[in-house]
Order: C-alpha cells, then sequence, then structure tokens
C-alpha cells in the first residue's frame, strides 16, 4: 500500500528493443511530467535506453544498477529533482543490446520476456508499487521459446489468477497532462469534444487475442460474468476515489454490455448469441446489484460512452472495443489489466516497427500509462 501523499515506485519495463518501447520510456521521462508523481524504476538494458535517448534527442542521464533496491535509493535520494536522470536495473541478456534494428528478432522477444518476469516479481514481492510495460511482439516472443498470446495472458499465470481482462482506458480529460513545453514528440492534444465522463472511459474485453473463428466458442455466460464483475470493481474504486456520485448519490459505475451481432442480433435473425449468453450475463449481473445495460449495438453504444452515459463497456472481441476506443486517442489510451494482485498499466499500441529508432514516436501514452500506475497505487485499499 502507499500512503497519500508519498510518491509511488513505478517499474517501467524496456519492452521489445526492436521496437519504440526503449523510445517512449525515455521520451516520458524526459517530458518533465513524472518526477512530482512517481519514483520511475527502469527495467532493461541501459546501453539500449542510452541510445533511444540520443534518437530521441532526449536530454536524459541514465544510471545503471545490479538491484532494484540500489535504483530505488537512488531515486529517493534525489526527492524528485528535476535533473532528468533515469535509474536502471540492468536486466536480461547483453545480446539484446544488438537487437535494435526494427524487425521480429528472437532476442527482442526474449528480451521483454526477461523485463516483464523481473518486474512482475519486483510487485509481487513489494519491492515496485506497480509496473508499466512497454510494447512486445506476439511472434518475436514465441521465437524466444514462450508460447504466450501477449502481455495480459502471461501475466495472469505469473500472478497465478484465473480472472484478469485486459480494459483500455481514456482518462478524462481534465487528467490528461497539463504541459506544454515537451520537445519529445509527445501526441497531439485531442480534439475530440467528449471521450467520456469524469471517470474516464473504459473498455472491457471478453475474448482477447485469438482468432476470429475462436471467439464464439470462447463466449460463455460465466466469461461474459467475470468481466462484467471486473469492470464493475475498478470503476468502483475509481469512483470512490474520485468521490464521483450520481444523482442518487451513489458511486456505483454504470456498465454497457455490447451485442456480439448486428443490430444485436435483431432478435435472432442475425445469430442468437445476444439471446442465449449475453442476456443472461446481464441479467445476473443485474440481480447482483450491477448498474448494467445489455446487451447494445456497439455502433449506437460507443457515441453513448463517449457521450459519458456509461463508465464502462464490456466487448465481446478484441477489434469491436478495440477500433472504437483508439479511434477517440489512441495515443493517450492506457492499457490495464484488471484482476491482478499487482498495478500493471501499459501503452495501447504495439512495437510499430515501421517507425521505430527513428526518433519520431510519440510518448504521450506511455506518459499516460505511468501516470495511471501511480494514481492506481496512491489509491489502492
Amino acid at each position: 500500500m502507499t500512503q497519500a501523499g508519498i510518491r509511488p515506485k513505478i517499474g517501467i519495463t524496456m519492452g521489445d528493443p526492436t521496437g519504440i518501447g526503449p523510445e517512449i520510456l525515455v521520451g516520458a521521462l524526459a517530458s518533465g511530467q513524472l518526477e512530482q508523481e512517481c519514483h520511475p524504476i527502469a527495467i532493461g538494458r541501459s546501453k539500449v535506453l542510452r541510445a533511444a535517448a540520443s534518437t530521441m534527442r532526449a536530454e536524459i542521464d541514465i544510471e545503471s544498477f545490479d538491484s532494484c533496491q540500489q535504483a530505488i535509493d537512488a531515486s529517493l535520494q534525489r526527492n524528485g529533482k528535476r535533473d532528468r536522470t533515469l535509474f536502471c536495473v540492468e536486466t536480461g541478456l547483453a545480446e539484446a543490446d544488438l537487437a535494435t534494428e526494427p524487425r521480429i528478432d528472437a532476442r527482442g522477444g526474449q528480451a521483454a520476456y526477461d523485463c516483464l518476469i523481473a518486474g512482475t516479481q519486483l510487485c509481487l514481492d513489494g519491492t515496485l508499487d506497480a509496473i508499466v510495460t512497454a510494447p512486445l511482439h506476439k511472434k518475436a516472443l514465441q521465437l524466444a521459446g514462450h508460447d504466450w498470446p501477449g502481455h495480459t495472458e502471461l501475466l495472469a499465470h505469473l500472478c497465478g489468477t484465473h480472472e484478469s481482462a485486459m480494459m483500455l482506458y481514456l482518462p478524462p480529460c481534465n487528467l490528461k497532462p497539463t504541459n506544454t513545453e515537451e520537445t519529445t514528440n509527445q501526441a497531439e492534444p485531442s480534439m475530440k469534444p467528449h471521450r467520456g465522463g469524469p471517470a474516464g472511459l473504459g473498455v472491457v474485453h471478453v475474448t482477447l487475442h485469438m482468432a476470429l473463428r475462436d471467439v464464439f466458442a470462447n463466449l460463455t455466460i460465466p466469461a461474459i460474468s467475470e468481466k462484467i464483475d471486473l469492470a464493475h470493481a475498478y470503476f468502483s474504486r475509481l469512483r470512490k476515489a474520485m468521490h464521483l456520485v450520481d444523482e442518487h448519490g451513489s458511486t456505483y459505475p454504470r456498465i454497457a454490455v455490447a451485442a456480439l451481432n448486428p443490430h444485436g442480433g435483431e432478435h435472432g435473425r442475425f445469430g442468437d448469441e445476444e439471446i442465449r449468453i449475453i442476456e443472461p450475463a446481464v441479467r445476473l449481473a443485474k440481480e447482483r446489484g450491477i448498474r448494467v445495460e445489455g446487451p447494445l449495438p456497439v455502433d449506437t453504444l460507443m457515441p453513448k460512452a463517449v457521450r459519458g452515459e456509461y463508465d464502462a463497456v464490456v466487448a465481446m472481441y478484441h477489434d469491436q472495443g478495440h477500433i472504437a476506443l483508439k479511434l477517440l486517442d489512441m495515443y493517450e489510451a492506457v492499457n490495464i489489466t484488471l484482476g491482478l494482485p499487482i498495478i500493471r498499466t501499459s501503452v495501447a499500441h504495439g512495437t510499430a516497427h515501421d517507425i521505430a529508432w527513428q526518433g519520431i514516436a510519440k510518448s504521450g501514452g506511455m506518459t499516460q500509462a505511468m501516470l495511471a500506475a501511480a494514481r492506481l497505487a496512491r489509491s489502492r485499499d
């Protein structure tokens, strides 16, 4: 638990060094928005991060340590001084230092894996208060001998939990960074008039990293119920921490469940999953006292959610949720893993090999992910 007023200790994994992870990590730290919010500790290869700082033209010093506690002690001694120093826990194999060509590379997959294993364990043993992960490449991870679909599934395994979910989250506009003097390729300010209510907007996914043909077999009443419960628990805590109440004095969030088929299935005309699976899950959630509606056609549901009528949307599959939220603000969206015993956030994009190591990567999403992790750590029960 992190006491109010104490800056939490946040670990940031380097991710796959062949992608933009190292660049957005140093870009976020060089932005000047984090010194007063947390003690950021990088988990990765200092040589790669120094190369990324040079590529990004980021005015930041990088100090390397053999243990996380040494890095934390050094950060505590600086006490938030604005000298732009990044403290790095040297992690993984030295061969990762050579894996900076923007392509799928087993060395990059192994580096991302090593950083994630180390960061997760440091959170589980209480050394760190939260972990923020830079992107990994699923194929590179597989080539390195680790056959996991992505961060979410691997983290659930490492933490020993069977109930977890990916949530893409957009913080409310009034929590966006206000520093306008950045020179590290931050995302442009959003021009959208709305992006959710006062608690922001989250999209929780029932199924995630799988072929579309496999979605139907994995949509079950228990699976949907679990994701509704996770969304309810997260936004209940968030609304309580933000002192948000409705006209009836309730802090309970409003949750909408998306339909699977076009037009919500049209009463079985375009598929019966809504009738057989989704409606029963929603009904059971209502019986548990959760404020939930659905199944609702996603094309009309999302505009309502954007206007603030719902705190969270439960999407049936990956692209149904991802496309809708990323159209609002891809570079400010945060990936939060629900259901873990640790706090984990990430950016809402991948390794971006097409722009990696060119100094043009936008680090606004990483900044938001770190701010979100710090807020979650400070408000955790």
